[in-house]
């Protein structure tokens, strides 16, 4: 192990997208996937392994090798031996479990975690109706029927990585160098600045609108609980509400002009910049931190 100082990197983003994440479906009905709060009301979400599957995609960085392992019924698909941290930083972010007949096998916890994205706007039971008639038509057959929930929303989801953890595997004993720790980091805030996701012909965009965090001396994801919209406004008052010290001076904020009916008081409340400019801030401070240890 090395001796990086605790650093937890952590931001909270919301997005605006339409019918991002399917489940199973419900006879012909295609089904968006809900949870319910309070007096029933249902929101839809975008699960975390949907998040980390484009965070994984889009990183530009070779995919960890599978393999699916195993007999008869109980065949798993998992990580290859020889898919390591040094060569994928996939597992390096988002660990790995490696099964092995006759021991408890390797495994390495996730670094960087994900909340699922939650919709901030309660789903009303919105449905599309669907039907290939164009490819009907071609050979004169009566056309298919579908249909599919659809819901278009604010999300929010939170982002927390360990920093001091990135880039060290014991189960292999892999020490990664500082400047590619950093590299990998950086690359990581670049394809979240930038993501997106491809659902059914479309490519929603998941690049935020508001976006708050930055590099603590805690791990807690400080704003997972306090960012949400009403009536267009970013809530600011609730996240004042968790400006402990220690927080407050290492806290960016990015958004985008006129986005939110309160743009002005988010700027001159929580001093927020354009959000590439949050994530440039973000960069140079993960630079500070491994380049100062």
């Amino acid at each position: 192990m090395t001796d990086l100082k605790i650093k937890g990197l952590t931001m909270t983003i919301i997005f605006q997208a339409e019918s991002a994440n399917y489940g199973e479906s419900v006879g012909n009905v295609a089904s968006l996937k809900k949870i319910s709060r309070n007096k029933g009301e249902q929101y839809t979400y975008i699960s975390r392994q949907a998040i980390r599957y484009n965070i994984a995609e889009q990183l530009g960085e070779a995919f960890a090798p599978v393999a699916q392992e195993g007999s008869g019924d109980k065949k798993v698909i998992q990580f290859l031996e020889e898919a390591t941290i040094d060569k994928y930083p996939e597992i390096d972010f988002f660990g790995y479990l490696k099964t092995e007949k006759g021991s408890n096998g390797k495994k390495r916890a996730a670094k960087v975690r994900l909340s699922n994205a939650i919709s901030l706007e309660t789903f009303k039971g919105d449905l599309d109706f669907l039907t290939n008639k164009g490819q009907a038509d071609k050979i004169k057959k009566d056309m298919n029927i579908a249909q599919a929930e659809i819901h278009k929303s604010y999300y929010r989801y939170t982002i927390a990585a360990d920093l001091d953890q990135i880039g060290i595997d014991d189960e292999y004993g892999i020490v990664l160098e500082n400047s590619e720790r950093a590299r990998r980091v950086k690359k990581l805030l670049d394809t979240v600045a930038m993501l997106y996701r491809d659902i059914r012909g479309r490519r929603e965009d998941l690049k935020p609108l508001f976006v708050i965090g930055g590099l603590y001396d805690i791990k807690n994801p400080v704003f997972q609980n306090v960012v949400s919209v009403r009536n267009n406004c970013i809530q600011v008052n609730e996240i004042t509400g968790v400006m402990y010290e220690g927080i407050k001076e290492h806290t960016h904020t990015g958004i985008v002009d006129c986005r939110f009916d309160n743009t002005n008081e988010v700027k001159e409340v929580l001093k927020a910049t354009t959000v590439p400019e949050f994530f440039e801030a973000l960069k140079k401070e993960v630079d500070m931190y491994y380049e100062g240890n």
